[in-house]
Protein backbone atom coordinates (compact mmCIF):
# COMPACT_ATOMS: atom_id res chain seq x y z
CA UNK A 1 0.00 0.00 0.00
CA UNK A 2 1.08 3.32 -0.37
CA UNK A 3 -0.10 6.45 1.63
CA UNK A 4 -3.39 6.56 0.07
CA UNK A 5 -6.29 4.21 0.11
CA UNK A 6 -6.46 3.65 -3.31
CA UNK A 7 -9.60 3.24 -4.55
CA UNK A 8 -10.90 2.44 -1.34
CA UNK A 9 -14.40 4.17 -0.70
CA UNK A 10 -16.83 1.50 -0.92
CA UNK A 11 -20.21 2.51 -2.93
CA UNK A 12 -23.30 2.38 -0.50
CA UNK A 13 -26.05 2.56 -3.42
CA UNK A 14 -27.36 -0.53 -2.64
CA UNK A 15 -28.49 0.37 0.64
CA UNK A 16 -28.79 3.83 0.69
CA UNK A 17 -32.60 4.23 1.08
CA UNK A 18 -35.19 2.31 3.38
CA UNK A 19 -36.07 0.74 0.03
CA UNK A 20 -33.15 -0.06 -1.46
CA UNK A 21 -33.28 -1.22 -5.30
CA UNK A 22 -32.56 -5.47 -5.26
CA UNK A 23 -29.29 -6.39 -6.22
CA UNK A 24 -29.05 -8.87 -9.03
CA UNK A 25 -26.52 -10.87 -10.63
CA UNK A 26 -26.06 -10.41 -14.37
CA UNK A 27 -23.98 -13.42 -15.37
CA UNK A 28 -22.00 -16.03 -13.65
CA UNK A 29 -18.23 -14.65 -14.24
CA UNK A 30 -17.07 -11.48 -13.00
CA UNK A 31 -14.81 -10.97 -15.94
CA UNK A 32 -12.83 -14.47 -15.17
CA UNK A 33 -12.15 -17.28 -17.87
CA UNK A 34 -15.06 -19.43 -18.58
CA UNK A 35 -12.70 -22.34 -18.58
CA UNK A 36 -9.71 -23.41 -16.06
CA UNK A 37 -6.16 -24.77 -17.26
CA UNK A 38 -5.12 -27.83 -15.91
CA UNK A 39 -1.74 -26.92 -14.62
CA UNK A 40 -0.94 -26.05 -11.40
CA UNK A 41 0.30 -22.53 -9.60
CA UNK A 42 2.20 -22.91 -5.94
CA UNK A 43 1.69 -19.69 -3.48
CA UNK A 44 4.39 -19.33 -0.38
CA UNK A 45 3.43 -16.96 2.97
CA UNK A 46 4.62 -16.47 6.29
CA UNK A 47 0.64 -16.12 7.09
CA UNK A 48 -0.44 -18.58 10.12
CA UNK A 49 -4.20 -20.53 9.78
CA UNK A 50 -5.38 -20.45 13.21
CA UNK A 51 -8.13 -22.48 13.19
CA UNK A 52 -10.37 -23.56 9.56
CA UNK A 53 -13.69 -23.08 11.40
CA UNK A 54 -14.90 -19.27 10.09
CA UNK A 55 -16.47 -18.88 13.48
CA UNK A 56 -13.63 -19.48 15.40
CA UNK A 57 -10.62 -17.22 13.61
CA UNK A 58 -10.94 -13.48 12.79
CA UNK A 59 -7.28 -13.01 10.94
CA UNK A 60 -5.88 -12.87 7.62
CA UNK A 61 -4.15 -16.03 7.31
CA UNK A 62 -7.00 -17.67 8.14
CA UNK A 63 -9.46 -16.28 6.38
CA UNK A 64 -6.95 -16.50 3.45
CA UNK A 65 -8.14 -20.28 3.14
CA UNK A 66 -11.95 -19.61 3.83
CA UNK A 67 -12.05 -17.21 1.21
CA UNK A 68 -11.47 -20.23 -1.19
CA UNK A 69 -13.31 -22.49 0.48
CA UNK A 70 -16.28 -21.21 1.66
CA UNK A 71 -19.12 -19.40 -0.29
CA UNK A 72 -20.67 -16.22 0.79
CA UNK A 73 -24.28 -14.16 -0.17
CA UNK A 74 -21.96 -10.97 -1.28
CA UNK A 75 -19.25 -11.00 -3.02
CA UNK A 76 -16.73 -8.48 -4.91
CA UNK A 77 -15.92 -8.95 -8.26
CA UNK A 78 -12.30 -8.84 -9.39
CA UNK A 79 -10.72 -5.33 -8.97
CA UNK A 80 -13.44 -3.45 -7.06
CA UNK A 81 -14.96 -3.21 -3.47
CA UNK A 82 -18.21 -3.26 -4.53
CA UNK A 83 -20.52 -6.35 -3.44
CA UNK A 84 -22.65 -7.70 -5.37
CA UNK A 85 -24.66 -10.95 -4.70
CA UNK A 86 -22.46 -14.47 -4.63
CA UNK A 87 -24.51 -17.40 -4.35
CA UNK A 88 -27.63 -16.02 -4.66
CA UNK A 89 -29.76 -13.79 -7.60
CA UNK A 90 -30.77 -11.10 -5.57
CA UNK A 91 -30.32 -9.05 -2.32
CA UNK A 92 -32.49 -5.90 -1.26
CA UNK A 93 -34.13 -4.27 1.77
CA UNK A 94 -37.64 -5.59 1.76
CA UNK A 95 -38.86 -3.21 4.95
CA UNK A 96 -36.37 -1.09 7.19
CA UNK A 97 -34.91 -3.82 9.08
CA UNK A 98 -35.62 -7.03 6.68
CA UNK A 99 -32.53 -7.96 4.12
CA UNK A 100 -33.49 -10.84 2.13
CA UNK A 101 -31.42 -12.95 -0.24
CA UNK A 102 -32.65 -15.15 -2.51
CA UNK A 103 -30.41 -18.53 -3.37
CA UNK A 104 -29.54 -20.15 -6.76
CA UNK A 105 -31.21 -22.79 -7.76
CA UNK A 106 -29.73 -26.62 -7.01
CA UNK A 107 -26.33 -25.78 -4.67
CA UNK A 108 -24.26 -28.05 -3.76
CA UNK A 109 -21.50 -28.84 -1.13
CA UNK A 110 -18.58 -30.38 -2.59
CA UNK A 111 -19.53 -33.89 -0.89
CA UNK A 112 -22.94 -33.38 -2.91
CA UNK A 113 -25.45 -32.18 -0.35
CA UNK A 114 -27.54 -29.94 -1.14
CA UNK A 115 -26.44 -26.43 -0.18
CA UNK A 116 -29.98 -24.76 0.93
CA UNK A 117 -31.22 -21.43 3.18
CA UNK A 118 -30.76 -23.78 6.10
CA UNK A 119 -27.28 -24.25 5.66
CA UNK A 120 -27.11 -20.00 5.73
CA UNK A 121 -29.12 -19.57 8.68
CA UNK A 122 -27.21 -22.60 10.64
CA UNK A 123 -23.96 -20.68 9.59
CA UNK A 124 -24.99 -16.73 11.35
CA UNK A 125 -26.99 -18.42 13.90
CA UNK A 126 -24.29 -20.45 15.30
CA UNK A 127 -21.55 -17.51 14.83
CA UNK A 128 -23.62 -15.62 17.11
CA UNK A 129 -23.97 -18.31 19.02
CA UNK A 130 -20.45 -19.31 20.32
CA UNK A 131 -19.12 -15.76 20.10
CA UNK A 132 -15.77 -16.89 19.96
CA UNK A 133 -13.49 -14.82 21.71
CA UNK A 134 -10.74 -14.87 18.42
CA UNK A 135 -13.41 -15.09 16.27
CA UNK A 136 -15.76 -12.24 14.34
CA UNK A 137 -19.46 -12.39 15.57
CA UNK A 138 -18.57 -9.16 16.62
CA UNK A 139 -19.23 -8.15 13.58
CA UNK A 140 -22.59 -9.06 13.26
CA UNK A 141 -23.55 -6.23 15.93
CA UNK A 142 -26.83 -5.50 14.18
CA UNK A 143 -28.26 -8.88 13.39
CA UNK A 144 -31.49 -10.05 15.30
CA UNK A 145 -32.09 -13.13 13.56
CA UNK A 146 -32.09 -14.74 10.29
CA UNK A 147 -35.13 -16.85 8.95
CA UNK A 148 -35.21 -19.24 6.06
CA UNK A 149 -38.96 -19.59 4.78
CA UNK A 150 -38.22 -21.66 2.05
CA UNK A 151 -34.88 -23.46 0.54
CA UNK A 152 -33.92 -20.45 -1.54
CA UNK A 153 -35.05 -17.55 0.50
CA UNK A 154 -33.09 -16.12 3.88
CA UNK A 155 -34.82 -12.93 5.67
CA UNK A 156 -31.92 -11.11 8.01
CA UNK A 157 -33.89 -9.35 10.72
CA UNK A 158 -31.84 -6.04 12.04
CA UNK A 159 -32.11 -5.11 14.97
CA UNK A 160 -31.47 -1.05 13.09
CA UNK A 161 -33.02 0.14 10.55
CA UNK A 162 -31.55 1.16 7.18
CA UNK A 163 -28.21 -0.34 7.81
CA UNK A 164 -25.53 1.25 5.95
CA UNK A 165 -23.18 -1.88 5.75
CA UNK A 166 -25.02 -5.14 6.25
CA UNK A 167 -24.40 -6.15 2.78
CA UNK A 168 -20.52 -5.54 3.17
CA UNK A 169 -20.82 -7.78 6.31
CA UNK A 170 -22.64 -10.47 4.24
CA UNK A 171 -18.85 -10.79 2.49
CA UNK A 172 -16.49 -10.94 5.39
CA UNK A 173 -15.36 -13.14 7.68
CA UNK A 174 -18.20 -13.33 9.91
CA UNK A 175 -20.87 -14.99 6.58
CA UNK A 176 -18.60 -17.61 5.67
CA UNK A 177 -21.95 -20.35 5.07
CA UNK A 178 -21.06 -23.54 6.36
CA UNK A 179 -22.31 -27.52 5.65
CA UNK A 180 -24.76 -27.72 8.95
CA UNK A 181 -24.32 -31.79 8.68
CA UNK A 182 -20.19 -31.15 9.09
CA UNK A 183 -20.19 -28.29 11.59
CA UNK A 184 -21.36 -28.22 15.37
CA UNK A 185 -24.14 -25.90 16.09
CA UNK A 186 -22.26 -24.57 19.41
CA UNK A 187 -18.25 -25.48 19.33
CA UNK A 188 -15.63 -25.12 17.09
CA UNK A 189 -15.55 -27.88 14.85
CA UNK A 190 -12.02 -29.37 13.65
CA UNK A 191 -9.85 -28.35 10.90
CA UNK A 192 -9.65 -32.28 10.17
CA UNK A 193 -13.05 -33.08 10.06
CA UNK A 194 -14.16 -30.15 7.99
CA UNK A 195 -11.55 -31.50 5.35
CA UNK A 196 -12.50 -34.79 5.70
CA UNK A 197 -16.06 -34.15 5.25
CA UNK A 198 -15.13 -31.87 1.74
CA UNK A 199 -17.66 -29.45 3.11
CA UNK A 200 -17.04 -26.92 0.90
CA UNK A 201 -18.51 -24.78 -2.26
CA UNK A 202 -16.48 -21.93 -3.05
CA UNK A 203 -14.33 -22.13 -6.05
CA UNK A 204 -11.89 -24.52 -4.09
CA UNK A 205 -12.12 -27.30 -2.34
CA UNK A 206 -9.19 -28.44 -0.47
CA UNK A 207 -7.73 -31.71 -1.20
CA UNK A 208 -4.72 -31.80 1.39
CA UNK A 209 -4.44 -30.26 4.47
CA UNK A 210 -1.27 -30.49 6.65
CA UNK A 211 -1.69 -27.19 9.24
CA UNK A 212 1.03 -24.70 8.51
CA UNK A 213 3.10 -26.44 6.44
CA UNK A 214 1.09 -27.34 2.54
CA UNK A 215 -2.37 -26.88 1.92
CA UNK A 216 -3.80 -28.44 -1.79
CA UNK A 217 -6.97 -26.99 -3.39
CA UNK A 218 -8.42 -27.97 -6.77
CA UNK A 219 -11.21 -26.31 -8.42
CA UNK A 220 -14.83 -27.21 -7.31
CA UNK A 221 -16.92 -27.76 -10.65
CA UNK A 222 -20.03 -27.42 -8.62
CA UNK A 223 -19.45 -23.19 -7.69
CA UNK A 224 -22.00 -21.39 -9.43
CA UNK A 225 -20.93 -17.78 -7.13
CA UNK A 226 -20.14 -14.35 -8.70
CA UNK A 227 -16.66 -14.96 -9.80
CA UNK A 228 -17.12 -17.64 -11.94
CA UNK A 229 -14.69 -20.62 -12.44
CA UNK A 230 -11.27 -20.90 -11.06
CA UNK A 231 -8.52 -19.97 -13.61
CA UNK A 232 -6.40 -22.15 -13.26
CA UNK A 233 -7.31 -26.26 -11.54
CA UNK A 234 -4.90 -26.79 -9.27
CA UNK A 235 -3.26 -24.46 -6.05
CA UNK A 236 -0.80 -25.32 -3.41
CA UNK A 237 0.01 -23.20 -0.63
CA UNK A 238 3.54 -23.48 1.04
CA UNK A 239 3.64 -22.57 4.38
CA UNK A 240 6.75 -20.10 5.45
CA UNK A 241 8.40 -19.83 9.16
CA UNK A 242 11.31 -17.64 7.74
CA UNK A 243 10.57 -15.03 4.90
CA UNK A 244 13.69 -15.14 3.94
CA UNK A 245 13.48 -18.75 3.09
CA UNK A 246 10.01 -17.37 0.74
CA UNK A 247 11.88 -14.63 -0.78
CA UNK A 248 14.62 -17.59 -1.65
CA UNK A 249 12.16 -19.50 -3.55
CA UNK A 250 10.52 -16.87 -5.42
CA UNK A 251 13.36 -15.27 -6.59
CA UNK A 252 14.55 -18.79 -7.56
CA UNK A 253 11.60 -20.14 -9.21
CA UNK A 254 10.35 -22.68 -6.83
CA UNK A 255 7.26 -20.99 -5.95
CA UNK A 256 5.39 -19.11 -8.53
CA UNK A 257 3.50 -16.23 -6.10
CA UNK A 258 4.62 -15.17 -2.70
CA UNK A 259 2.05 -13.47 -0.83
CA UNK A 260 2.19 -12.01 2.67
CA UNK A 261 4.89 -11.14 4.04
CA UNK A 262 8.64 -10.32 2.85
CA UNK A 263 10.36 -7.62 4.58
CA UNK A 264 10.43 -4.22 2.98
CA UNK A 265 14.29 -4.76 2.23
CA UNK A 266 13.60 -7.92 0.51
CA UNK A 267 10.92 -6.35 -1.89
CA UNK A 268 12.90 -3.44 -2.36
CA UNK A 269 15.78 -5.97 -3.81
CA UNK A 270 13.29 -7.93 -6.17
CA UNK A 271 12.07 -5.21 -7.69
CA UNK A 272 14.91 -4.63 -9.67
CA UNK A 273 15.25 -8.71 -10.44
CA UNK A 274 14.06 -9.32 -13.80
CA UNK A 275 12.92 -13.01 -13.18
CA UNK A 276 10.19 -11.60 -10.49
CA UNK A 277 7.18 -9.05 -10.91
CA UNK A 278 6.18 -7.19 -7.63
CA UNK A 279 2.19 -6.07 -7.77
CA UNK A 280 1.32 -3.19 -5.57
CA UNK A 281 -2.19 -3.25 -4.47
CA UNK A 282 -3.84 -0.21 -2.76
CA UNK A 283 -3.76 0.29 0.88
CA UNK A 284 -5.94 -0.37 4.07
CA UNK A 285 -3.73 -2.59 6.39
CA UNK A 286 -2.97 -0.56 9.43
CA UNK A 287 -0.38 -1.47 12.38
CA UNK A 288 -0.82 -0.81 15.93
CA UNK A 289 -0.38 -0.78 19.62
CA UNK A 290 -2.96 -1.83 22.27
CA UNK A 291 -3.47 -1.43 26.12
CA UNK A 292 -5.48 -4.06 28.18
CA UNK A 293 -7.04 -2.19 30.68
CA UNK A 294 -6.59 -3.86 33.42
CA UNK A 295 -3.33 -5.03 33.21
CA UNK A 296 -1.49 -2.21 31.50
CA UNK A 297 0.86 -0.18 34.25
CA UNK A 298 -2.05 1.62 36.89
CA UNK A 299 -4.67 -0.97 35.05
CA UNK A 300 -7.74 -1.42 36.77
CA UNK A 301 -6.71 -4.96 38.49
CA UNK A 302 -3.19 -3.92 38.94
CA UNK A 303 -1.70 -2.89 42.78
CA UNK A 304 -1.76 0.51 41.80
CA UNK A 305 -4.91 1.00 39.93
CA UNK A 306 -5.87 4.71 38.85
CA UNK A 307 -7.26 5.09 35.73
CA UNK A 308 -5.74 9.08 35.15
CA UNK A 309 -2.38 7.27 36.18
CA UNK A 310 -3.02 4.78 33.09
CA UNK A 311 -3.86 7.40 30.81
CA UNK A 312 -1.37 9.48 31.48
CA UNK A 313 1.38 5.99 30.52
CA UNK A 314 -0.50 6.14 27.06
CA UNK A 315 -0.70 9.17 26.58
CA UNK A 316 3.31 9.37 27.02
CA UNK A 317 4.01 6.50 24.92
CA UNK A 318 2.13 7.84 22.31
CA UNK A 319 4.11 11.42 22.88
CA UNK A 320 7.24 9.42 22.26
CA UNK A 321 6.87 6.87 19.36
CA UNK A 322 8.35 8.28 16.30
CA UNK A 323 6.05 7.23 13.25
CA UNK A 324 8.21 8.80 10.84
CA UNK A 325 11.55 6.63 12.28
CA UNK A 326 9.21 3.57 11.90
CA UNK A 327 8.10 3.74 8.66
CA UNK A 328 11.88 5.33 6.91
CA UNK A 329 14.01 2.97 8.82
CA UNK A 330 12.00 -0.37 8.93
CA UNK A 331 9.69 -0.34 6.08
CA UNK A 332 11.56 1.64 3.61
CA UNK A 333 8.05 3.63 2.85
CA UNK A 334 6.08 0.58 1.74
CA UNK A 335 4.38 1.71 4.75
CA UNK A 336 3.02 5.35 6.26
CA UNK A 337 2.33 6.93 9.01
CA UNK A 338 -0.81 6.98 10.50
CA UNK A 339 -2.35 9.26 13.10
CA UNK A 340 -6.02 8.13 12.63
CA UNK A 341 -7.89 5.76 13.49
CA UNK A 342 -9.93 5.38 10.22
CA UNK A 343 -6.87 5.31 7.94
CA UNK A 344 -6.05 7.78 4.98
CA UNK A 345 -8.07 7.59 1.95
CA UNK A 346 -11.83 6.26 3.61
CA UNK A 347 -14.57 8.77 4.33
CA UNK A 348 -14.05 9.97 8.11
CA UNK A 349 -10.42 10.00 8.62
CA UNK A 350 -9.13 12.89 10.56
CA UNK A 351 -5.53 12.11 11.94
CA UNK A 352 -7.26 12.96 15.32
CA UNK A 353 -4.47 12.02 17.10
CA UNK A 354 -1.79 14.51 15.53
CA UNK A 355 -2.81 17.61 17.58
CA UNK A 356 -3.15 15.40 20.57
CA UNK A 357 0.27 13.80 20.87
CA UNK A 358 4.22 14.41 20.27
CA UNK A 359 4.98 17.53 18.66
CA UNK A 360 1.73 18.30 17.46
CA UNK A 361 2.84 17.87 13.80
CA UNK A 362 3.82 14.00 13.64
CA UNK A 363 6.68 14.39 15.41
CA UNK A 364 7.64 12.59 19.14
CA UNK A 365 8.36 15.11 22.01
CA UNK A 366 9.91 14.10 25.17
CA UNK A 367 9.33 16.98 27.10
CA UNK A 368 5.47 16.69 27.13
CA UNK A 369 5.75 12.89 27.73
CA UNK A 370 7.53 14.05 31.12
CA UNK A 371 5.50 16.70 32.03
CA UNK A 372 2.37 14.24 31.95
CA UNK A 373 3.69 11.66 34.15
CA UNK A 374 4.91 14.20 36.51
CA UNK A 375 1.78 15.79 36.30
CA UNK A 376 0.05 12.42 37.37
CA UNK A 377 2.84 11.93 40.12
CA UNK A 378 4.36 8.94 37.99
CA UNK A 379 7.81 7.91 39.18
CA UNK A 380 10.03 7.08 35.91
CA UNK A 381 11.16 4.99 34.43
CA UNK A 382 7.75 3.47 34.19
CA UNK A 383 7.84 -0.44 33.22
CA UNK A 384 6.21 -1.45 30.43
CA UNK A 385 5.49 -5.31 29.22
CA UNK A 386 5.63 -5.07 25.82
CA UNK A 387 4.47 -7.97 23.47
CA UNK A 388 4.89 -8.80 19.71
CA UNK A 389 4.90 -11.22 16.83
CA UNK A 390 7.13 -12.59 14.85
CA UNK A 391 5.31 -14.79 12.20
CA UNK A 392 1.97 -12.87 11.48
CA UNK A 393 2.81 -9.10 10.41
CA UNK A 394 5.81 -9.75 8.39
CA UNK A 395 9.61 -10.09 9.21
CA UNK A 396 9.78 -6.40 9.71
CA UNK A 397 7.76 -6.48 13.10
CA UNK A 398 11.07 -8.04 14.85
CA UNK A 399 13.31 -4.95 13.77
CA UNK A 400 10.01 -2.58 14.33
CA UNK A 401 9.74 -3.31 17.81
CA UNK A 402 13.20 -2.76 18.43
CA UNK A 403 13.15 0.24 17.83
CA UNK A 404 10.15 1.03 19.29
CA UNK A 405 11.78 -0.40 22.44
CA UNK A 406 14.66 1.91 21.86
CA UNK A 407 12.49 5.24 21.33
CA UNK A 408 10.69 4.60 24.55
CA UNK A 409 13.75 3.89 26.18
CA UNK A 410 16.17 6.17 24.91
CA UNK A 411 12.96 8.94 26.18
CA UNK A 412 14.38 7.89 29.85
CA UNK A 413 11.08 7.85 30.96
CA UNK A 414 9.95 3.85 30.19
CA UNK A 415 11.89 0.52 30.60
CA UNK A 416 10.79 -2.31 27.90
CA UNK A 417 10.49 -5.73 28.73
CA UNK A 418 10.63 -7.04 25.01
CA UNK A 419 9.14 -10.63 24.51
CA UNK A 420 7.62 -12.24 21.44
CA UNK A 421 5.18 -15.13 21.13
CA UNK A 422 4.10 -17.13 17.61
CA UNK A 423 0.88 -16.27 16.38
CA UNK A 424 -1.32 -19.44 16.60
CA UNK A 425 -0.08 -19.09 20.89
CA UNK A 426 -0.03 -15.10 20.34
CA UNK A 427 -3.87 -15.38 19.44
CA UNK A 428 -5.22 -16.91 22.38
CA UNK A 429 -2.74 -15.35 24.91
CA UNK A 430 -3.56 -11.87 24.07
CA UNK A 431 -7.31 -11.96 24.74
CA UNK A 432 -6.91 -13.77 27.88
CA UNK A 433 -5.52 -10.56 29.94
CA UNK A 434 -1.75 -12.36 29.53
CA UNK A 435 -0.69 -9.14 27.85
CA UNK A 436 -0.20 -5.79 29.27
CA UNK A 437 1.21 -3.91 25.82
CA UNK A 438 1.05 -5.42 22.88
CA UNK A 439 1.16 -5.51 18.78
CA UNK A 440 -2.04 -5.90 16.85
CA UNK A 441 -2.69 -5.47 13.08
CA UNK A 442 -5.73 -4.92 10.87
CA UNK A 443 -6.34 -6.52 7.61
CA UNK A 444 -9.73 -5.24 6.44
CA UNK A 445 -12.93 -7.17 6.01
CA UNK A 446 -14.56 -4.15 3.55
CA UNK A 447 -13.52 -0.86 2.50
CA UNK A 448 -15.66 1.56 5.09
CA UNK A 449 -14.80 3.09 8.12
CA UNK A 450 -17.26 1.36 10.35
CA UNK A 451 -15.09 -1.81 9.55
CA UNK A 452 -11.85 0.22 11.43
CA UNK A 453 -14.42 1.47 14.60
CA UNK A 454 -17.18 -1.27 15.10
CA UNK A 455 -15.00 -4.36 15.50
CA UNK A 456 -12.46 -2.46 17.89
CA UNK A 457 -14.67 0.55 19.71
CA UNK A 458 -18.18 -1.00 19.32
CA UNK A 459 -20.09 -3.17 22.46
CA UNK A 460 -18.41 -6.12 21.69
CA UNK A 461 -14.82 -5.47 21.25
CA UNK A 462 -12.43 -8.04 19.16
CA UNK A 463 -9.36 -6.66 21.32
CA UNK A 464 -10.54 -8.02 24.50
CA UNK A 465 -8.67 -5.22 26.38
CA UNK A 466 -11.57 -3.95 28.68
CA UNK A 467 -12.33 -0.33 26.96
CA UNK A 468 -15.79 0.93 27.13
CA UNK A 469 -16.98 4.47 26.25
CA UNK A 470 -20.90 4.16 26.26
CA UNK A 471 -20.62 7.24 23.61
CA UNK A 472 -18.69 6.02 21.36
CA UNK A 473 -19.96 2.64 21.67
CA UNK A 474 -23.58 4.85 20.98
CA UNK A 475 -22.01 6.82 17.78
CA UNK A 476 -20.67 3.76 16.26
CA UNK A 477 -24.24 2.05 15.85
CA UNK A 478 -25.94 5.15 14.84
CA UNK A 479 -23.25 6.10 12.32
CA UNK A 480 -23.89 2.60 10.74
CA UNK A 481 -27.58 2.96 10.36
CA UNK A 482 -27.28 6.94 9.17
CA UNK A 483 -28.06 7.26 5.82
CA UNK A 484 -27.02 11.09 5.45
CA UNK A 485 -23.33 11.16 4.36
CA UNK A 486 -22.58 13.93 5.84
CA UNK A 487 -24.00 13.24 9.15
CA UNK A 488 -22.38 10.12 8.97
CA UNK A 489 -18.76 11.53 8.35
CA UNK A 490 -19.69 14.12 11.20
CA UNK A 491 -19.93 10.86 13.68
CA UNK A 492 -17.15 8.50 12.48
CA UNK A 493 -15.16 12.00 13.17
CA UNK A 494 -16.49 12.44 16.37
CA UNK A 495 -15.77 9.02 17.31
CA UNK A 496 -12.24 8.86 16.81
CA UNK A 497 -11.83 12.34 18.51
CA UNK A 498 -13.35 10.26 21.85
CA UNK A 499 -11.20 7.22 21.23
CA UNK A 500 -8.22 9.52 20.66
CA UNK A 501 -8.50 11.50 23.59
CA UNK A 502 -9.15 7.66 26.40
CA UNK A 503 -6.37 6.27 23.86
CA UNK A 504 -6.95 2.52 23.94
CA UNK A 505 -4.64 2.02 20.91
CA UNK A 506 -2.20 3.76 19.23
CA UNK A 507 -2.31 3.93 15.44
CA UNK A 508 1.36 3.74 14.20
CA UNK A 509 1.39 2.62 10.53
CA UNK A 510 -0.92 2.06 7.02
CA UNK A 511 0.86 -0.06 4.80
CA UNK A 512 -0.07 -1.36 0.92
CA UNK A 513 -0.73 -5.23 -0.12
CA UNK A 514 2.35 -6.57 -2.33
CA UNK A 515 2.44 -9.67 -3.94
CA UNK A 516 5.34 -11.28 -5.62
CA UNK A 517 5.10 -13.04 -9.01
CA UNK A 518 7.08 -15.00 -11.53
CA UNK A 519 7.05 -13.25 -14.68
CA UNK A 520 4.75 -16.22 -16.36
CA UNK A 521 1.81 -15.19 -13.69
CA UNK A 522 -0.84 -13.72 -14.62
CA UNK A 523 -4.35 -11.87 -12.71
CA UNK A 524 -2.36 -10.93 -9.57
CA UNK A 525 -3.60 -7.45 -10.64
CA UNK A 526 -7.16 -8.90 -11.00
CA UNK A 527 -7.31 -9.75 -7.61
CA UNK A 528 -5.27 -7.57 -5.40
CA UNK A 529 -7.93 -4.97 -5.00
CA UNK A 530 -9.57 -3.18 -2.62
CA UNK A 531 -11.83 -5.91 -1.38
CA UNK A 532 -8.90 -7.20 0.09
CA UNK A 533 -9.13 -10.52 -0.44
CA UNK A 534 -6.67 -12.40 -2.47
CA UNK A 535 -8.17 -14.70 -4.51
CA UNK A 536 -6.72 -17.74 -6.19
CA UNK A 537 -9.22 -18.13 -8.60
CA UNK A 538 -7.85 -14.94 -10.85
CA UNK A 539 -4.31 -16.20 -11.00
CA UNK A 540 -3.46 -18.18 -14.09
CA UNK A 541 0.28 -19.15 -15.55
CA UNK A 542 1.32 -19.46 -19.25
Amino acid sequence: MTSAFTNGKRALAATAGLAAAALVLAGCSAGGSTTTSSSTITVGTTDKITVLDPAGSYDAGSFAVQTQVFPFLMNSPYGTSDVEPDIATKAEFTSPTEYTVTLKPDLKWANGKALTSSDVKFSFDRQVAINDASGPAVLLYNLDSVAAPDDTTVVFTLKAANDQVFPQILSSPAAAIVDEDTFSADAITPDEDIVKAQAFAGQYELTTYNFNSLLAYKAYAGYQGLLGPAKTENINVKYYTDASNLKLDIQEGQIDVAWRSLSATDIDDLRGNDKVKVVDGPGGEIRYLTFNFNTQPFGATTAEADPAKALAVRAAVADVVDRAELADQVYKGSYSTLFSYVPDGLTGANESLKGLYGDGKGGPDVDKAKAALDAAGITTPVVLNLQYNTDHYGPGSSDEYALIKNQLESSDLFSVNLQSTEYVQYSKDRVLDLYPIFQLGWFPDYSDADNYLNPFFGKDSFLKIHYENQEVIDLVTEQAVTGDAAARTAMIEEIQNKVAADLPTIPLLQGSQIAITGTGVTGTKDTLDASFKFRYGALSKG
